[in-house]
């Protein structure tokens, strides 16, 4: 049950002498990481700084150029989202079973589907549109 003095001695002192831990390891590496990383930051002035060399354009293109770039990330956006939501449609109508609950989702989703796809193909002539009325 007891052990003798110098067994827990003995322990004691072995343990003294064994090699790092993980333990040990990891709460020297949670000090010397965010340490570290603030010495390279502060040895560095330029990064502090940020200074580019010369001027900064902030605006690379005219308005219309903007308009037209974000009509074409919208039709893709639209085209994508109506892809996906064709997909859905097919996943349901394929996994109905004969369900007619998960049938009617499928229609739904087909429906969704060909809604984002002619918003998409409109997208041009809506922007028209709104130019004439605007005045633009």
């Amino acid at each position: 049950m007891f052990r003798p003095l110098w067994v827990r001695f003995r322990a004691l002192t072995a343990l003294s002498h064994a090699p790092m831990t993980t333990r040990a390891l990891r709460r020297i590496a949670r000090v010397a990481t965010p340490a570290a990383a603030a010495v390279t930051l502060l040895a560095v002035p330029a990064a502090a700084y940020a200074d580019p060399g010369g001027p900064v354009i902030l605006a690379a293109n005219d308005l219309p150029t903007v308009i037209a770039n974000l009509q074409t990330w919208l039709m893709g956006i639209l085209a994508a989202v109506a892809t996906l939501f064709l997909v859905l449609a097919g996943v349901y109508w394929a996994t109905a079973g004969g369900d007619p609950a998960q049938v009617d989702k499928a229609k739904g989703a087909l429906k969704n589907a060909l809604i984002g796809y002619g918003l998409a193909v409109l997208a041009p002539i809506l922007l028209q549109v709104v130019k004439g009325i605007v005045g633009g």
